[in-house]
């Protein structure tokens, strides 16, 4: 069982360049919670499974916070999530920032990250 929040938008102020701490730039963040949520299943009661506006809500505030690597931040969500949220077994997460500066063109970089409670 799986919840998920896909293309969560962010602008933040992430990067090892100055340029990307001063100007900012677009991410995204896709994610993959394993969570039991069959009790919630039966009893339609959000007390009994995670509620993704919560989690966005927690991702959104760690992504306020500048970081110069993305495997920073989502260690950081990843840590905050498994913290906040006891029910939550494994958490899948794609962060991707737009239009890296980078010698060259590419639409986007990022990493992925895959943690076991």
């Amino acid at each position: 069982m799986y919840i998920f929040l896909d293309r969560m938008e962010f602008y933040a102020y992430h990067g090892v360049g100055l340029q990307e701490t001063v100007v900012g730039n677009t991410f995204f963040i896709d994610l993959k919670i394993k969570v039991d949520f069959s009790n919630a299943s039966e009893t339609d009661n959000v007390e009994d499974t995670v509620s993704y506006a919560d989690v966005q809500t927690a991702v959104k505030q760690e992504m306020e916070i500048p970081s110069k690597l993305l495997e920073h931040v989502c260690q950081r969500i990843v840590n905050r999530l498994f913290h906040e949220f006891e029910t939550i077994e494994v958490i899948e997460i794609k962060l991707v920032k737009r239009n890296p500066p980078m010698n060259g063109q590419t639409e986007s970089a990022g990493v992925i990250m895959s943690c076991t409670r």
